[in-house]
């Protein structure tokens, strides 16, 4: 008897049940995480966490994206926007190669930590980070490389802290800024979760003209990550 109709079936539940099992976690035993000053082992980088940031260890998106990156993806000279920077991890991390690094978030306290961490690694000499909302810190600025590791699920923030996770339009206003912050022969490297609304920010891209192709995967339990290569 075939059993292929249960197939996507069993696998909903799944992600369901990881859901499920994730909120909790992060209610009972990572909250506090969220609003005390830590410091975190990430991707090999030693990371600053203030109260009311991101942390990039529990989620392990963060985490995921900047061991992703290297010389290849990071050619040396180049510049990068790092969108949505929370912690800084992502921008100390291209730093390695990387000649300019501005991040981004609208995060007073992300702002804050993230310098924290750029001088804590020493790369404040090619390491800038602005506050605002997406594109607006850069205006008619490009660069050859955006990182971003966008909030997966809609919703309104109602804290500073809860930009990381929510929003209702943040994948229509990126994919509709990209173009005017890129240079020519210059990519997005977008990471998104089959936990969140991937297909929003899949569609519009492809609704602005741009191509996304999957370039790193990593599974877990109930979740997939993947970086796509957007241009």
């Amino acid at each position: 008897m075939s059993t292929g109709p249960r197939q996507p079936l069993a696998r909903g539940m799944l992600q369901r049940l990881w859901r499920w099992g994730v909120a909790w976690r992060y209610r009972l035993f990572q909250r506090h995480r969220h609003d005390r000053l830590g410091l975190e082992e990430v991707a090999g980088l030693s990371i600053v966490v203030l109260p009311g940031v991101f942390n990039p260890k529990l989620f392990w998106t963060g985490e995921f994206l900047a061991r992703t990156l290297d010389e290849r993806l990071i050619p040396s000279g180049a510049s990068v926007l790092d969108m949505g920077t929370g912690s800084g991890i992502g921008a100390v991390a291209a730093a390695q190669w990387a000649h300019r690094v501005v991040g981004v978030d609208i995060n007073p306290a992300a702002v804050r930590c993230a310098r924290i961490n750029l001088l804590l690694h020493q790369v404040e000499d090619r390491v800038e980070i602005r506050q605002g909302d997406l594109f607006a810190p850069v205006e008619g600025e490009r660069f050859d490389r955006v990182l971003f590791n966008p909030p997966y699920f809609s919703g309104v923030p109602q804290s500073p802290l809860e930009h990381a996770f929510l929003g209702s339009d943040v994948a229509q206003r990126f994919a509709g800024g990209l173009r005017d912050h890129l240079r020519p022969g210059g990519h997005a490297l977008i990471l998104l979760s089959s936990n969140g609304d991937a297909a929003a920010f899949l569609d519009a891209f492809h609704a602005a003209g741009f191509s996304a192709e999957q370039m790193a995967e990593r599974r877990l339990v109930g979740e997939t990550l993947v970086i796509y290569h957007v241009d």
